[in-house]
């Protein structure tokens, strides 16, 4: 379980996935702007105030409570070769006891897209989930016709489990998602009934 005083950090090929901090405010602000296009028809519609410091300040805070309360694991993704911030990934809805689940969200700036970064990043989260937060489960959902996105989880080893109707609020109006889960021991279509 993650504590209080640990800090999550992973390390990939190219990447350092790190919590958010406080001095990304810049770095985040101006790659959210610069990709609103290429975001805003697949995210949730942005309050008036998500580009602000205030609310960036918030978004630091929440992840450090989550982080030490074991709910949610939100990393950035800071590209190693030269510090510069890629986008996020978080590890969130973490669910212990029976379940040992969590969910996926992401996602990457417009000029980063399309080169590995995210797919690096899904597998080192999936594994770190699977190892050593001993989850079984981990799920994810997009919109039907993000192509892209349901092929980087097909990638990464998620696999399609049916359609969620009016799943989320996304770009101001509910939309069904496709479900996704990527299990630590593939159990489907297994039994032990012979």
């Amino acid at each position: 379980m993650l504590g209080a005083r640990r800090k999550v950090r992973i390390e990939t090929e190219r990447l350092t996935l790190r919590p958010p901090a406080h001095s990304d405010f810049r770095a985040w602000t101006a790659l959210r702007r610069d990709s609103a296009d290429f975001l805003k028809p697949w995210e949730p519609t942005w309050a008036d105030d998500h580009l602000t410091r205030k609310a960036f300040t918030n978004r630091v805070y929440w992840a450090q409570r989550a982080i030490a309360n074991g709910t949610a694991m939100p990393l950035f993704l800071i590209r190693r070769a030269d510090d510069v911030l890629l986008g996020a990934i978080t590890l969130d809805h973490i669910k212990r006891g029976p379940a040992q689940s969590g969910i996926t969200g992401y996602w990457i700036g417009a000029p980063f897209a399309r080169q590995g970064y995210m797919r690096e990043a899904i597998q080192a989260v999936v594994h770190h989930a699977f190892t050593t937060l001993d989850l079984s489960r981990i799920e994810a959902g997009c919109l039907p016709e993000n192509a892209a996105s349901r092929s980087l989880l097909e990638k990464c080893g998620y696999k399609y489990e049916g359609v969620a109707q009016s799943y989320l609020q996304i770009n101001g109006r509910w939309r069904n998602h496709v479900l996704y889960a990527n299990l630590r021991h593939d159990r489907r279509g297994k039994t032990d009934v012979g």
